[in-house]
């Protein structure tokens, strides 16, 4: 398993760390990805207890830095949705079974520290260790600089809707897989 290389603190996020997640959610979607919020996509980032902290087979693992939360990687049991994704990926990846990485997001100024590493390690013990899940699934946004090349360090493509344009013009969205262990 991948350590941080400084003095980080990462585990399951709590009750108190419930807003200060948030923050570094929506600070991802207004700075880096330049649309902000989408009650449609981000449903969770607004309810964050009961969709992580009280569901048992969903986790949010938070990364602290002198007490402040500095980076996030949830887990959910519910697979890609039709539409906008492709019916074919939606049955592919059934919710349940599917253990669905996502809110990978760490700010800036704690970045190339293996944060984002070590926190999707954990979330994938989790996954492997929470009875029915049959694969962690993830999609990303590939126009965000560096997701590709570490999603392609740690995950297996398995759709480039870069190809197809599917999700309309200007998104880059590749799906991946990582296998449980």
């Amino acid at each position: 398993m991948h350590r941080p290389s400084h003095p980080y603190t990462v585990r399951p996020a709590t009750s108190a760390d419930a807003e200060a997640a948030r923050q570094v959610m929506l600070d991802t979607f207004y700075r880096d990805f330049g649309y902000g919020y989408v009650p449609a996509w981000h449903r969770d980032v607004i309810d964050i207890e009961s969709t992580y902290v009280d569901d048992p087979r969903h986790v949010l693992m938070v990364a602290l830095h002198n007490g402040e939360v500095v980076a996030t990687t949830g887990i959910r049991s519910v697979g890609p949705s039709h539409p906008p994704h492709p019916r074919w990926l939606a049955e592919r990846y059934p919710s349940g079974t599917t253990a669905q990485l996502v809110r990978v997001y760490v700010r800036p100024d704690h970045r190339r520290h293996g944060l984002a590493r070590t926190l999707v390690d954990r979330a994938c013990a989790f996954a492997a260790d929470t009875p029915g899940y049959d694969c962690v699934y993830l999609h990303t946004n590939v126009n965000v600089k560096g997701a590709e090349a570490f999603w392609r360090s740690m995950a297996k493509e398995v759709f480039d809707a870069r190809t197809t344009g599917e999700h309309g013009p200007g998104v880059g969205t590749v799906h991946f897989e990582i296998p449980l262990l």
